[in-house]
């Protein structure tokens, strides 16, 4: 996995005095380490790699669309859409690498004792509101996908997300995930 890590130490004490708080260290994980994250595999791997990730917080991904992706061959055949729901999936799928990424990055367990797959505690989505599509999205576009988690209702998380393509939103909500998986 692949560390973020700020500029230079005294630029960075010099902004973090700017900002009046320290920056929260961030991280960033390539496709693989993702693939070790979530229990997705291809067809349903929906994000590509993600970057600026604070464990538990908050961060941004990509997901590169492809006229190759198994969706366009009827959606619509004539006119390749990217579904809204797979859109959803996407943005779904980053927020599980945020808080999978605070399960990673706590300090390793005691001696003797095995880490936890990851993967097993990426729990499912419970609700999707407020979600508004403002842009189409077809092959050849590279969504950036945002994710800031709220707060904790027992089991489960509140969550914004929002999808752009270059400058332009393309879809934006509110999600409710498990924050773990049962039966």
């Amino acid at each position: 996995m692949t560390v973020t890590t700020a500029p230079a130490p005294a630029r960075a004490a010099a902004a973090a005095k700017t900002a009046g708080r320290e920056k929260p260290k961030t991280f960033a994980y390539s496709s693989d380490d993702i693939k070790r994250m979530l229990p997705h595999r291809w067809p349903m791997l929906m994000i590509d790699r993600a970057y600026d990730v604070v464990p538990g917080v908050s961060g941004r991904g990509v997901k590169s669309v492809s006229v190759n992706e198994p969706f366009f061959a009827g959606h619509y055949p004539d006119h390749s859409i990217m579904p809204g729901v797979m859109i959803v999936e996407a943005m779904a799928q980053l927020v599980a690498v945020v808080y999978v990424a605070e399960l990673l990055e706590a300090p390793a367990p005691a001696a003797g004792e095995e880490p936890a797959d990851p993967s097993a505690s990426v729990g499912y989505l419970g609700s999707i509101s407020s979600m508004k599509f403002s842009r189409l999205v077809v092959p050849g576009d590279q969504l950036t996908l945002d994710a800031k988690l709220g707060q904790k209702l027992g089991g489960l998380r509140s969550v914004s997300v929002r999808a752009s393509v270059g400058t332009e939103l393309a879809a934006a909500g509110s999600l409710i995930v498990t924050t773990e998986r049962k039966g």
